[in-house]
């Protein structure tokens, strides 16, 4: 399967999704003009690769998402329904959220998503200059 590499703008986040190393990884904020053309091929990837994943491999989905508005919030919650579901079939599949302590904005749209799911879901305090 092919790693797929999206390279971030001002409006929309970097995308690094290596399915070798098992670690999908959102960075940046997100608002794309039209938020569902931009996630479509990230949904649809995530869907191949859940397909394909060995059932013993651990998934690693790191968010880097200092803002993000309503219409990519919704696919985003999109994206996490797929992790849910793999969850819920056994795959291993964690979510880390790494947020700016100094911006509580992100830290209440991470709760409100992490809220619905029952997927290992941590929410890290991390400086933005931070790795």
């Amino acid at each position: 399967m092919e790693r797929l590499h999206i390279a971030g703008t001002k409006s929309s986040p970097a995308v690094d999704f290596d399915p070798v190393a098992n670690r999908l990884s959102l960075n940046g904020q997100s608002y794309p003009e039209n938020a569902f053309k931009f996630y479509e091929p990230i949904l649809d990837w995530a869907d191949a690769y859940l397909r394909q994943l060995a059932p013993d491999a651990t998934t690693v989905v790191e968010l880097r998402m200092p803002y993000i508005n309503t219409s990519s919030t919704k696919c985003l919650m999109m994206l996490l329904d797929k992790f849910e579901v793999a969850h819920a079939e056994g795959k291993a599949v964690f979510i880390r959220w790494y947020c700016n302590p100094g911006n509580e904005t992100e830290f209440e749209c991470a709760e409100e998503l992490k809220e619905d799911l029952t997927l290992p879901f941590d929410i890290v305090a991390q400086e933005e200059s931070s790795p």
